[in-house]
């Protein structure tokens, strides 16, 4: 990451945290912690799908905050919400060592950085992110996400749309093609641009006792023309899901 990224990021956490040091936030875990086993389609040629068991948090520790992806600290007040500095795990990455991807290098998997912020509101929550990856891609990540929710005595239904946009660098680095990459594999040279990806998915919370929950997750994003043609992407969707069992504080 640039140094005058760096130094915008670190004035607004310092000056946000300087500013909500009179509003106090509860040091107590607010929400859910578990176990999950997680879901996600490859879209790259030559790779099966990938499952793995990890550990499931939604939840709020004071100014800290986990959602299920993403990692971060509240700052300053900010309409509905906060200002928020946020870190995604993410799984984008690969290793070339299958027989279709020969002659291609390896994926290093990105560390999104950003700020971003949840906005509840009366009509349902807005999810609002702007990343910068400062791995090997340098590329940036925005996404908006539009969460609304149906309540019925057992289960809470929680359907979400939004959009995702990946900047040239990014989707060049995972899903573009080197001339060099070109003369040693079997796929032709290609530099694509950024890529609008539309998504919808579906959370359901079902609850078992008062404290035990089922948490389900169902997304499908739809990749954009710049990744759907890159000869090493074979899929047109991504689907990414999971299943956890949580204790609610």
């Amino acid at each position: 990451m640039c140094s005058s990224t760096l130094g915008f990021l670190a004035v607004m956490v310092f000056g946000g945290m300087a500013q909500a040091q009179t509003e106090a936030l509860p040091l107590r875990i607010d929400g859910d912690i578990g176990l999950g086993s997680y879901y996600t389609r490859s879209i790259i040629r030559g790779y099966t799908d990938h499952a793995q068991i990890l550990p499931y948090g939604n939840f709020d520790y004071g100014r800290i905050f986990m959602r299920i992806d993403t990692l971060g600290i509240k700052t300053m007040k900010l309409g509905y919400g906060y200002l928020e500095i946020a870190a995604r795990f993410s799984q984008d990455g690969f290793n070339a060592g299958v027989d279709s991807l020969h002659g291609i290098g390896d994926r290093q998997t990105s560390i999104p950085l950003g700020l971003g912020t949840l906005q509840i509101t009366p009509i349902g929550a807005f999810f609002i992110n702007a990343f910068h990856d400062i791995n090997k891609s340098g590329g940036n990540l925005l996404e908006t996400i539009y969460v609304a929710e149906l309540d019925t005595p057992q289960v809470v239904f929680y359907p979400l749309a939004g959009a995702e946009y990946q900047s040239g660098d990014y989707v060049r680095y995972y899903y573009g093609i080197s001339a060099r990459e070109a003369g040693l594999s079997q796929y032709p040279a290609y530099q694509p641009t950024g890529a609008f990806n539309p998504l919808l998915g579906l959370m359901i919370d079902a609850r078992l006792t008062r404290e035990y929950h089922l948490n389900f997750y169902l997304r499908r994003k739809w990749l954009g023309n710049a990744i759907q043609s890159s000869p090493i992407v074979g899929q047109r969707t991504m689907d990414t899901g999971f299943v956890a069992l949580s204790y609610r504080f």
